[in-house]
């Protein structure tokens, strides 16, 4: 199963405190419970269930966190299609590339909207020598703009720019987009369904399962490793 970005389903930033976890999930809880005949939404509440069950438990947090690191330095797949590699075509294309990654990285966290060169060059898996006209060019039209920590970020010509520019890359839209379509647990659905309805709110999913990397082999004396306990922990109640 791919993993998924618990983060990004509560559109909060991955430095949130468990308060604003709390207050989050509460709020879109509300807003899409399958109750709700305005904007329910029953595919969107268990995505919003599963990233609570996860986020709202400091020892589940730390193990995700742990592979939510390992992700998020993967380059994204979509730069290495060949709209991003050749010619003007190409060129235009990776101005769209890093103004979406700026803006979507804006939108999810307002109190660190930017990101460095490294972080982009990483991100997009283009060297910075092929990154510094792209964002020279971004830069001359106040599309970003430097911040005190010599990172990137996006203006508000920029954030204009973008929303009036849809780019045709699918990937590239969903980061400007609010998450909505996670698919929920088939067995889930299948059980709704043949009971004719919405299962009650109180149903006790379990979290969706992270294989992209193996688990830590216990340490020689497992009590004391608290970060050993919280992984295995975490396996358990994805299995």
């Amino acid at each position: 199963m791919s993993f998924i970005d618990y983060y990004e389903v509560l559109q909060i930033s991955p430095n949130a405190e468990s308060e604003t976890v709390h207050r989050v999930y509460r709020m879109l809880a509300t807003r899409y419970h399958p109750d709700n005949p305005e904007t329910g939404n029953y595919e969107r509440f268990v995505a919003l269930k599963n990233a609570y069950d996860v986020l709202k438990d400091a020892a589940l947090r730390s193990a995700y966190d742990q592979h939510y690191s390992v992700q998020k330095q993967e380059p994204l797949p979509v730069f290495a299609l060949r709209d991003f590699t050749e010619g003007m075509e190409g060129e235009s294309n990776r101005r769209m590339g890093v103004l979406c990654l700026l803006y979507h990285k804006r939108r999810l966290n307002p109190e660190e909207p930017g990101l460095s060169l490294l972080h982009l060059e990483n991100m997009m898996s283009f060297p910075r020598e092929h990154l510094r006209f792209t964002l020279w060019f971004l830069q001359q039209k106040k599309y970003v703009c430097f911040n005190d920590n010599s990172e990137y970020q996006i203006t508000g010509e920029g954030t204009e720019h973008v929303e009036a520019n849809s780019p045709k890359q699918e990937f590239l839209k969903k980061l400007l987009e609010a998450p909505q379509n996670v698919a929920p647990e088939p067995q889930k659905v299948a059980a709704a369904a043949s009971a004719g309805g919405i299962p009650p709110v109180q149903w006790n999913g379990h979290v969706e399962k992270l294989r992209s990397i193996p688990w830590p082999a216990p340490p020689p004396n497992p009590q004391q490793s608290v970060q050993w306990r919280a992984s295995r922990e975490f396996e358990r109640r994805s299995s």
